[in-house]
């Protein structure tokens, strides 16, 4: 059975290697490092922006991706702007800005856009996961997942073992609404 070919437009290493490992088997994942215009706007809005942009250049099956980091102390902020924040504050910097807050709660977010080409409207699949925001532990190799313990884990995600977070992350819950979508388009 040939696979599928579905091209993941991302530069970040990290989510393509997560992304390669939670689509295993089920499509053929290509990637291209394309750069897009980031609108300001929800994770939702953005992923759309971005689907449509890369299925316009690719000119074929895109699937593209916003993760977004929300503080329930600051009603959901940064957000979609996570990105911004942690290249200015670093993960210290992101769990400090809680200092004055009792309210440690947070929730991570993972919009998947999927198109199927050039003038096809995305398609959108969400997985959030609710969780503290805690001073960072855990190496400090992919953005903020030092500061976030997901609810039911007493570990961050950056100190969970890739085994762990894949079968529990906010990217995976998102991925697998993508993976039941098309399996059903088979």
């Amino acid at each position: 059975m040939t696979l599928r070919k579905l091209t993941f437009v991302t530069g970040n290493k990290n989510k393509l290697r997560e992304m390669q490992e939670l689509l295993n088997g089920i499509v053929d994942l290509q990637n291209r490092a394309v750069d897009l215009e980031e609108i300001q706007g929800s994770t939702r809005e953005v992923a759309i922006a971005k689907c449509r942009q890369a299925a316009a250049i690719i000119g074929g099956p895109v699937i593209t991706e916003d993760v977004g980091l929300g503080f329930n102390a600051m009603n959901g902020l940064p957000g979609a702007y996570i990105k911004w924040f942690l290249k200015e504050l670093k993960p210290e910097g992101l769990y400090k800005m809680l200092a004055g807050f009792d309210d440690k709660s947070g929730f991570a977010v993972c919009t998947v856009a999927y198109c199927e080409g050039p003038g096809h409207d995305p398609i959108l699949f969400e997985g959030i996961h609710h969780g503290l925001i805690v001073e960072p532990r855990g190496p400090p190799v992919f953005g903020w997942n030092p500061i976030f313990q997901p609810d039911g884990f007493s570990e961050t995600y950056a100190e969970m073992s890739d085994e762990i977070k894949n079968t529990c992350s906010h990217r995976f819950l998102a991925v697998e609404k993508l993976k039941a979508f098309l399996s059903e388009q088979q």
